[in-house]
């Protein structure tokens, strides 16, 4: 049990102390009560008590009390025949576990409620100003900070009337014996006979007219703390809990949240095909309906919505003082947002992370790729698929097959513990199946839709969730590796030791590497997966013909501006790298496609030249500034002063490619200025791409521009040598390491210094080659940037290197 995180109020302790009965309502309960009345109303009742006054709207009920529970067994004398029928039970025999646990279930749906007991609740709810609620079962173990009995009893929805209400209540009873439940206590060591139920009884939020869902004060994949992580789908939310849809996702920025800017870094629109709704004399509560195509393909929620959901969670986490698992709802008829739940977050909160340590897989070949859907976790597994489409095939599953289902419920998870890894057609990341695969530690791709058509029982398959966000089934035995790298460094470098990233799916993960920020963002990894289309296409977008707008139409669905959805998309992806790194530096650089590669993204091949040598036309800076693309730049410059000035994210620093001139330097920072981006204005530093030997040559002009240099080692040896670096007829030419090479890189670092402007290299050479790294130690570069999977090895390098040079230094001389 944990300690309620603030003291009552004088007033509410007095009215605590007076408590008695079998009926608690929510403003008497605390955190302090999980004995009294389960984790899930203590938790309740903290939120309508004490976060209710700080905005956060909680539906108001009452809480049927362990006690109550014990009065129904004691009354029926149930205690010794529920140890009988338990007498045996052995959790890993599915058969005896399912005969156990639906014997129990009998004896305490069969035995009537005593009169006192049904008295209180009857006319508790008639207090209610409700006649639709929701009956929630809360066990007295439940939710601790270290165990989540979260969906192993039952929750009712649409309960309207006294009988039903009464027979709500013992339902809620018996499913504190359902297989699951037991499966899960015997697993954690909780003696059966001293767990009790209370039943909590809260008034209906009429999400199913609007949304509901869950969120996390946490990312749910790596334990990333600054983010809230958000679920949203039509309906009742218990389609989002049971995974059953593919719901909407959306990631917020807290730091800059709470600083009063809006900083929604990512936005994933979902399937939501179904949608869980009142059964208006259908017989039951509740009954699943399709959602119109034209509703699947919007976001179920306003970016106004997301934010208030957002500040709600840090707000709750801030009060509870850890990570929280919440669940909330929309109501159709006021507008009003609702929590309904929260507990702790009780799987990467409490990860054991060997801090000097870190596993990381990696796939050595791609097979033929038979599925994919999102990943759960960052490993990869190789075994035989099981394709189970009912829950009473489970008994089928055998340790280390790959379970291949619809999706999945807590009555699974006494056999999914078996599994190699999980695979399911529905569900999101904070669906069933995700949240135990990630207690389980095992690999799990949700969301599939065809999962369990595309796969077969018996048919040898690799799943890999080490490629970031996107989950991967391929055919056969795939090779891979299981690196581990040593964290312990010791001491940071002088020199920064950044990263190159492009895939802003990766990067939370990313960011526990020890690092100093990043030093290449690339935005082209954006542009070709997030958008796919030409941003001139888009900007014409009535122009385009009739079989391009169908393919953008497809893309951009729920954005009536075309335009803004490139200018949305890039500032989500660049905003995600961002707040991975926060608040260290993210040099971003503007687009540096080639026309071949422009022409390729849709309706891109109306709008680019056809050249005999991209790599050295049409590109970089040469087209920023041009009419032929500059209201395409504008769109580009459009994302990042949203990523700077509407989410807080300035630690955007912003990188231009392949400038050749200094006149054309100074067109480009102008073209910028137009755009809202003005050098010095909001911290905003600009540098540039050194790559050209004009670079070098005329470092001095160019500091006068710019903020910084990058050194892009690939194509500065390339035209310092003159070779083209894809031709594997003089490929041996093309080496980093040449003469000529070091000495315009020494070169551009010496002017750098002298002028006070930063100066880094974020090409391959030092991760490829220690002696280089040695070398622009040597001479005094700011910062290596580096690809994640050589920052371990080359801070050691660096290290190295930093002491090998403070010796060769005298004391009072300089470098």
């Amino acid at each position: 049990m944990y300690e309620s995180p603030s003291p009552l109020p004088e007033d509410a302790r007095a009215k605590v102390m007076s408590r008695s009965g079998f009926v608690w309502w929510f403003d008497e309960i605390g955190v302090g009560d999980v004995a009294f009345v389960g984790g899930k109303n203590a938790s309740l009742g903290e939120l309508y008590r004490e976060l209710a006054p700080r905005g956060v709207r909680v539906p108001n009920g009452f809480a049927i009390t362990a006690d109550g529970y014990r009065r129904f067994l004691a009354a029926n004398k149930l205690d010794d025949r529920i140890r009988e029928a338990l007498a045996g039970l052995d959790t890993r025999d599915i058969d005896n576990l399912r005969t156990r646990g639906s014997r129990v279930r009998q004896l305490i749906l069969a035995a009537e409620l005593p009169a006192d007991l049904r008295d209180k609740i009857a006319a508790a709810y008639r207090q209610l100003a409700h006649l639709d609620v929701a009956v929630r079962s809360s066990a007295t173990a439940e939710d601790l900070p270290d165990a989540s009995f979260a969906g192993q009893q039952e929750t009712y929805l649409n309960v309207q009337g006294e009988a039903m209400v009464l027979d709500a209540v013992k339902r809620c009873f018996a499913s504190l014996f359902t297989d699951r439940a037991i499966s899960y206590r015997a697993d954690k060591k909780f003696d059966h006979m001293k767990i009790a139920l209370s039943v909590g009884v809260q008034e209906m939020v009429r999400s199913d007219l609007a949304t509901s869902g869950v969120m996390f004060s946490l990312d749910t994949e790596t334990g990333f703390r600054d983010v809230v992580l958000i679920n949203a789908s039509y309906g009742l939310g218990e389609n989002v809990v049971q995974g059953a849809v593919n719901p909407d996702e959306y990631t917020v920025f807290k730091p800059t949240l709470l600083a009063g800017f809006r900083p929604i870094v990512q936005k994933t629109v979902g399937n939501k095909e179904y949608k869980l709704v009142y059964d208006v004399g259908g017989g039951k509560q509740v009954k699943n309906v399709p959602v119109p195509p034209e509703d699947r393909a919007r976001f179920a929620l306003s970016d106004d919505d997301i934010l208030v959901l957002a500040r709600w969670a840090c707000a709750i986490e801030q009060h509870y003082g850890r990570p929280m698992d919440m669940e909330w709802a929309k109501d159709g008829r006021t507008g009003e947002l609702f929590v309904v739940q929260a507990r702790p977050e009780t799987v990467q909160s409490l990860r054991k992370r060997e801090p000097d340590k870190l596993r990381v897989y990696r796939l050595h070949e791609r097979g033929r790729e038979l599925v994919r859907g999102h990943s759960v976790g960052d490993k990869i597994a190789v075994g035989p698929v099981r394709v189970i489409k009912d829950v009473h095939e489970l008994g089928l599953l055998q340790p280390g097959e790959i379970l291949v289902t619809e999706k999945t419920d807590p009555d699974w998870e006494p056999a999914m513990k078996h599994a190699a890894a999980i695979v399911t057609n529905r569900g999101g990341r904070t669906a069933h199946a995700a949240i135990i695969s990630r207690e389980l530690g095992i690999p799990a791709v949700v969301g599939t839709i065809v999962g369990t058509d595309a796969l077969r029982t018996g048919q040898l398959v690799t799943v890999s969730c080490a490629e970031g966000d996107l989950g991967f089934i391929y055919d056969g035995k795939l090779a891979f590796e299981i690196e581990e790298i040593d964290l312990a460094l010791s001491g940071r470098p002088r020199t920064k030791v950044m990263m190159n990233v492009a895939n802003p799916d990766e990067v939370l993960a990313l960011s526990f590497i020890p690092n100093d920020g990043v030093g290449l963002a690339r935005m082209e990894f954006i542009i070709n997966n997030a958008i796919k289309i030409h941003p001139l296409a888009l900007l014409e977008y009535d122009k385009q013909p009739t079989a391009v707008k169908t393919e953008i139409d497809g893309l951009t669905v729920g954005y009536a501006d075309k335009p803004e959805f490139f200018v949305e998309r890039l500032a989500q992806g660049v905003a995600m790298i961002a707040a991975a790194f926060y608040p260290k530096d993210v040099i971003v650089r503007m687009s540096d496609f080639k026309t071949n590669e422009y022409a390729n993204l849709i309706g891109g091949a109306a709008y680019e030249p056809k050249e005999e040598n991209p790599m050295l036309g049409f590109r970089g800076a040469s087209r920023y500034y041009d009419p032929r693309y500059r209201d395409g730049f504008a769109l580009e410059c459009r994302a990042m002063k949203k990523v700077r000035d509407d989410m807080g994210l300035v630690n955007v620093k912003l990188m231009i490619p392949f400038c050749r001139t200094v006149e054309e330097a100074r067109k480009v920072v102008a073209e910028m200025a137009k755009q809202g981006l003005v050098r010095g204005e909001h911290a905003l530093e600009i540098y540039v791409m050194c790559e050209i030997p004009s670079n070098v040559i005329l470092a001095e002009e160019f500091a006068q521009v710019f903020d910084g240099f990058s050194i892009g080692s690939n194509d500065l040896t390339q035209l310092v040598l003159g070779v083209d670096r894809d031709s594997e007829i003089v490929a041996h030419v093309f080496d980093e390491r040449n003469d000529a090479v070091k000495r315009m890189i020494a070169s551009v670092i010496r002017t750098a210094r002298e002028r006070g402007r930063k100066i880094g290299i974020c090409g391959q050479a030092p991760s490829d080659y220690p002696e280089f790294a040695r070398f622009l130690v040597e001479q005094g570069i700011d910062s290596i940037s580096l690809n994640p999977d050589a920052v371990a090895k080359t801070t050691l390098t660096i290290l190295d290197a930093e002491r090998g040079t403070a010796a060769a230094v005298k004391p009072g001389a300089t470098r």
